[in-house]
């Protein structure tokens, strides 16, 4: 079974880079780019492994708007991302 076009988004945070699949809401850390695309991989492959081992990897994904297709799962579409400023009462 393989999941595809997972999307990812990435931002810095104290100094680290952090790498958030917003679908599944599992993010992770590393120095760069490169080690927080692996670190997150690591912990999607950990969280898909406790789903599985729970028996509920087919629910915990169709939550999440994959849709399986044979043995693939596509991602959910991304239409757009933006930012908006927030006022803080203080």
């Amino acid at each position: 079974m393989k999941l595809t076009n997972v999307p990812l988004f990435f931002f810095e945070e104290n100094g680290a880079v952090i790498c958030h699949c917003l679908p599944l809401d599992v993010s992770s850390c590393g120095r760069d780019l490169d080690e927080a695309k692996h670190n997150l991989k690591d912990a999607i492959e950990g969280f898909l492994e406790a789903c599985e081992a729970m028996g509920t990897l087919e629910e915990v994904l169709t939550e999440c708007g994959f849709v399986k297709d044979g043995t693939r799962w596509k991602s959910p579409v991304i239409l757009e991302s933006d930012s908006i400023d927030v006022p803080l009462s203080a």
